[in-house]
């Protein structure tokens, strides 16, 4: 009765606060979400990967009853006094009956609750409804999407060949400009998914052709999962990924590094197989995988076999036979030319992996390892280089790993250890601690060796991959009040040998700060300042002098932001950033200035956005991100002398029907070429269009 009229009180109390908002219950404030993980845009970060993921955290919400802290730490939103806070919450009172409650628990201001509720829902039964294929047939969760968009400007790779001296044609793409993109997918949350995702990039062909293994869409994904069989709590059939540990062994999924989000992200949830349903042709396995749960113990067994493409070289052997090897295996997943399609499925790798994973009855204590056993069709063999001699080479490869989670009150200890066939080592260690209910700490240390090779491994880096790296990072969050916001981080990084375009063993130092001050929900302001310091090769030579010469080169990036919210409909953006960039004893700097507005009436909705941006080099480039269609990733990188420009309107026909369209324009300045090669346009524009529709079915 007690809690009862609590809630009856806390839902007065928040309805004027709840109801007038332009929040919608159960939407992505993507924009925020954007900003907080990803602090500054990089180009080796897979934002499209990442993107994905945000998706799957959103279609498949959290059961606040029936979770666990390892599953609230996944989506890098609550602090280690927020999830203590929420168990000593249920622990006294009990399951939640209301979202309302969670008002009511200690530390959980209303800027966090919005943030969660996207991802969380409330089932206090969990019982599944009916039989399997009535489930299927009507679930609400059940939607196809279809999407078009293409450059308007003509590429050279779109224009009549060139002939050669020799009489041969130069190459061009095989393709239409258009990018096709279909998405089917029927899902329940904790219960099961399946679906398919088809694909053809700008350039290649729409064509059945089975000698090339083509059958019209370019790529095709497919999956099919079955969550909570009684003791099986997961069975997977198609496309999936594995996220457990640290990432040092199996880490794809929505794992985020160095951003404005400074305390959270630093580590990595155990969350088990995932379906994968991105267009990327590289990055999952494909086969089948299974979680069985005995009594403390989950047992995870996985096998995989997926082509991937390559460059198969031939050479003579000891019998002056012709022997194939790998020279390199190709991640694009672009196959426009003849070239490429040459590449297509030339390889195929073979995975069988193991995770046994144990969690005590408290919760509070995690074990587990990892295995994972690689081979390729043919050996692989790198072209020599100076920088990649320890890089993984041979036909087969092992990697195993120990990790642990342990939660002392207000104090998250993690870690994983792993070797792989080669004797390289990787490890990670790593602490997250509310200090004061104000102030919250996050420290880790890694370190990868030169020859640590693990294919599937997204440990928290400064480099894209976990190898060849040391360095220490420290985070620091303080919120005084609900208006003001201090985030911080230092990282400090070593390369202990030589890597692409930085032939020495280098080391170097990263640290960003913001402040945030949002005096209300409808106002939004923050400052942000980055300095990066890391060591690359000298490319211009005055004289003559070694190739192995380093500078350090020294970046600050700079960024203002506002949002404000006009009134319940209208809303604006408006953004000034800039950088410069310190190296080989002369300064480059770049600039971005932008304004956005948003318009939200229900079934219509509207953004437009004009940036100008002037950037001295390519390492002054401007990171950008933009609203986009539902489900695409967009983040340009300015670089050059000129303004951008796009539009988006979204109309939902009705709950069933949704229909989105994007115009968007950069125009230059400073060139009439825009490109290289045979993606070059004769011009200072370029214009895309993007046209999308979603259905959703049983709605």
């Amino acid at each position: 009765m007690k809690k009862c009229c609590s809630l009856i009180f806390l839902f007065f109390l928040s309805s004027n606060v709840l109801i007038g908002q332009t929040y919608r219950k159960g939407e992505i404030n993507i924009e925020m979400l954007v900003e907080d993980l990803f602090g500054m845009q990089r180009d080796d970060q897979d934002y499209e990967d990442l993107y994905e993921n945000i998706l799957q955290l959103f279609l498949n919400p959290i059961n606040l009853n029936r979770t666990s802290p390892e599953e609230l730490k996944s989506i890098f939103i609550l602090s280690p006094s927020q999830i203590n806070s929420f168990f000593e919450y249920q622990s006294d009172v009990g399951k939640l009956i209301s979202l309302y409650e969670l008002q009511s628990i200690p530390h959980f201001d209303l800027e966090t609750i919005y943030k969660i509720l996207p991802f969380v829902v409330l089932d206090a039964s969990g019982k599944k409804q009916g039989p399997l294929l009535d489930r299927i047939a009507n679930s609400k969760d059940a939607y196809f999407i279809m999407r078009q968009n293409r450059i308007w400007e003509t590429r050279r790779g779109f224009t009549t060949p060139d002939t050669l001296n020799n009489g041969r044609l130069t190459s061009r793409y095989m393709g239409d400009p258009n990018n096709l993109y279909a998405r089917f997918r029927i899902q329940h949350s904790k219960d099961f998914s399946l679906g398919f995702t088809l694909d053809k990039d700008p350039g290649e062909q729409f064509i059945w052709d089975p000698e090339t293994r083509r059958y019209g869409f370019n790529f095709f994904s497919y999956h099919f999962t079955l969550y909570n069989q009684g003791k099986w709590k997961a069975i997977t059939i198609g496309d999936y990924q594995m996220q457990t540990g640290q990432g040092l062994v199996f880490g794809a999924g929505f794992a985020v590094g160095k951003g404005g989000e400074t305390i959270t992200t630093i580590r990595r949830s155990t969350v088990g197989i995932r379906p994968y349903t991105a267009a990327l042709e590289f990055g999952f396995f494909r086969g089948a995988a299974a979680s069985y749960q005995a009594g403390p113990l989950q047992i995870t067994l996985m096998a995989s076999n997926a082509p991937r493409d390559g460059n198969l070289s031939l050479r003579l052997d000891t019998l002056e036979r012709e022997e194939a090897f790998i020279s390199s295996l190709q991640s694009s997943g672009l196959h426009r030319t003849p070239t490429e399609i040459g590449y297509r499925r030339q390889v195929k790798e073979q995975n069988a992996g193991a995770n046994l994973h144990f969690q005590s009855r408290s919760k509070n204590l995690q074990i587990g390892s990892n295995s994972l056993f690689t081979r390729f069709s043919q050996p692989f063999e790198r072209r020599p280089q100076v920088y990649n001699q320890f890089e993984f080479s041979g036909q087969e490869n092992h990697i195993h790993s120990l990790y642990f989670a342990y939660n002392f009150q207000n104090y998250f200890f993690f870690g994983e250890s792993a070797i792989s066939k080669s004797g390289g080592k990787g490890n990670v260690f790593g602490m997250m601690s509310s200090l004061h209910p104000k102030l919250s700490l996050s420290l880790l240390w890694r370190s990868f060796d030169r020859d640590f090779h693990s294919f599937y491994g997204n440990a928290f880096s400064e480099g894209s991959r976990p190898i060849n790296e040391r360095g220490i990072y420290l985070g620091l969050n303080f919120k005084p009040n609900r208006k003001y916001n201090w985030s911080f981080y230092y990282d400090q990084f070593s390369f202990p040998w030589l890597k692409f375009r930085t032939y020495a063993p280098s080391q170097g130092y990263e640290w960003l700060s913001r402040i945030t001050y949002s005096p209300s929900r409808k106002t939004l302001l923050f400052a942000q300042i980055r300095e990066e310091f890391k060591a690359r090769n000298i490319s211009e030579y005055p004289v003559f002098q070694s190739p192995y010469l380093l500078d350090q080169g020294k970046k600050w990036n700079y960024v203002f932001n506002l949002d404000y919210g006009l009134n319940p409909n209208w809303s604006i953006k408006s953004r000034v950033m800039g950088s410069s960039f310190h190296f080989n004893n002369k300064v480059t700097r770049g600039f971005a200035i932008s304004q956005d507005i948003n318009a939200d009436f229900q079934k219509w909705r509207f953004s437009g956005r004009l940036a100008l941006f002037d950037t001295d080099d390519f390492d002054n480039r401007q990171f950008l991100y933009e609203r986009n269609v539902l489900w695409l990733f967009s983040i340009p990188a300015l670089n050059g002398q000129g303004l951008r420009y796009y539009l988006l309107s979204q109309y939902r026909v009705n709950p069933k029907l949704s229909f989105w369209a994007r115009f968007s324009r950069t125009q230059f300045t400073d060139r009439d070429i825009i490109g290289t090669g045979l993606q070059q346009i004769q011009g200072n524009r370029i214009t895309e269009t993007v046209f999308q529709l979603r259905y959703q079915f049983n709605r």
